[in-house]
């Protein structure tokens, strides 16, 4: 900061009060002697200080850049940001060994009274025809079905199938063209920050491919959990998966098709927890934000230190 000597009483001369420069005293008739003032900044141009339209424009184009770096900050702040990882774990211990499965399925070539959800796994599970918790809608006139189920699988290696082997009568000739809607596991996620397989075969069309035809679904079925910024915690899974198309014979020699998922469960668990960047974080960067400096400060800025002595005595 300059050093600077205000209102100093010479002996027997008048009172210099705010000189700060050599050609103010000598303009009054003063000769240097007695030390008045200290300057470490070189005074400002007179042009400098004078309003222009070029100045304008660019105090307006600094301050609109200032309220957009304000602006980008502060959206930062409140954005939410989603942060995963990955650890080794069952994570829903209270789900008592269950996964609930919601599968949403058209098959437009069989009737609804031949199609039937089977379920088995290596716990000794061998549920065949299902009913619990689901709906059988017809399509085209009857010839078709949409099966809409929700059930629970253990989490165990297993499979689940529609297929028409709960029927009374099994059709000669069994049509499993399909077209998979839904298929899903644990608690529905509807998050935009989080893009994971949580309904990978979801549109799934195979009305084109062999009538009489398996299919067989791999799944590799992942726990993943979300945790928002309140704490509460969603238990999903998404999955991979693989497939092949096949045509099997019973040991009577008959075709009788069906469309497997065979799943696995992943020990890996995947979590995304919702944050928010830090108020203090937030206020640390906009006080390190760029100031824009006036025309004078820039002057002063470019000049090296001047150290200039002004004296004043009769």
């Amino acid at each position: 900061m300059p050093f600077d000597f205000r209102r100093v009483q010479l002996p027997h001369g008048p009172r210099c009060a705010g000189l700060g420069l050599l050609e103010a005293c000598l303009r009054r008739g003063l000769q240097p002697g007695f030390p008045l003032r200290f300057d470490i900044y070189r005074k400002v141009p007179k042009d400098l200080t004078q309003p222009t339209y070029t100045g304008a424009i660019i105090s307006i184009c600094c301050c609109l850049f200032i309220l957009f770096l304000f602006l980008s900050e502060l959206t930062g702040f409140i954005t939410t940001e989603v942060v995963n990882e990955l650890y080794v774990d069952d994570p829903d211990k209270d789900s008592g060994g269950k996964i609930d499965v919601s599968l949403n399925i058209s098959l437009p070539n069989l009737h609804c009274e031949l199609v039937g959800l089977d379920i088995q796994d290596e716990m000794g599970r061998h549920e065949v025809g299902h009913i619990d918790n689901s709906m059988k809608i017809p399509l085209n006139n009857g010839a078709g079905c949409r099966f809409e189920g929700q059930f629970s699988i253990n989490k165990v290696p297993g499979n689940f199938h529609v297929s028409t082997h709960s029927a009374t009568a099994q059709p000669q000739n069994p049509d499993m063209t399909h077209v998979i809607h839904k298929l899903s596991f644990g608690d529905t996620l509807q998050v935009q920050n989080v893009h994971g397989a949580f309904n990978a075969l979801g549109g799934a069309d195979r009305l084109t491919s062999n009538p009489l035809a398996s299919h067989d679904y791999i799944l590799k079925i992942v726990p993943t959990v979300y945790e928002d910024k309140s704490g509460k915690q969603r238990y999903s899974y998404q999955y991979t998966v693989a497939n092949k198309e096949y045509v099997a014979y019973s040991h009577t020699g008959r075709i009788i098709p069906a469309i497997w998922f065979r799943y696995d469960l992943s020990p890996i668990t995947v979590k995304y927890t919702e944050r928010r960047q830090p108020l203090y974080r937030f206020i640390t960067t906009m006080a390190e934000a760029p100031s824009v400096k006036t025309p004078w400060q820039v002057a002063e800025k470019r000049s090296d230190f001047i150290y200039v002595l002004n004296f004043c005595q009769h």
